[in-house]
């Protein structure tokens, strides 16, 4: 499984998180997106429908229809109720439950770099985690490290 850490420094959360998705659900995946507070959860579900004026992210917040349905699906705890393979865990919390998927995808900012610092130590060495360091640049996102 790999885990991508992804350090927000010129772009906020609900700017990054669409294009992610994007990739997913065009190369075929579903996305859990978590996080604990209920004011990012709901700025990330309205920014999936206004982000880009061509099209629109199909999700939902949990809960609030047929969660198996959903392709994105917006959660404060890690689960599959949608058949997810992807999460984003977008607080900046690591969930050792991330994990339990194909890809994690972990964004902090500079409030919570000391928690990724931990994260990314405490997943070193472990069988079949792969980890990645990304971060902003004036060019984009670039792999450091």
């Amino acid at each position: 499984m790999q885990v991508d850490f992804y350090h927000l420094t010129r772009s906020p959360i609900d700017r990054v998180l669409p294009q992610i998705a994007t990739r997913i659900l065009s190369d075929g995946g579903r996305l859990l997106i978590v996080a604990e507070g209920q004011p990012i959860r709901n700025r990330l579900d309205a920014s999936l429908w206004t982000w880009s004026a061509e099209s629109f992210l199909p999700h939902a917040q949990q809960g609030r229809g047929d969660d198996s349905l959903q392709p994105i699906l917006i959660a404060d705890t890690i689960g599959s109720g949608n058949g997810a393979r992807n999460v984003a865990l977008v607080d900046g919390l690591w969930r050792d439950g991330a994990l339990d998927f194909d890809r994690a995808f972990h964004f902090f900012d500079e409030d919570r770099i000391a928690e990724a610092r931990l994260a990314w130590k405490g997943l070193a060495g472990r069988d079949g985690v792969e980890r990645k360091y990304w971060k902003q640049t004036q060019n984009g996102w670039e792999q450091a490290g």
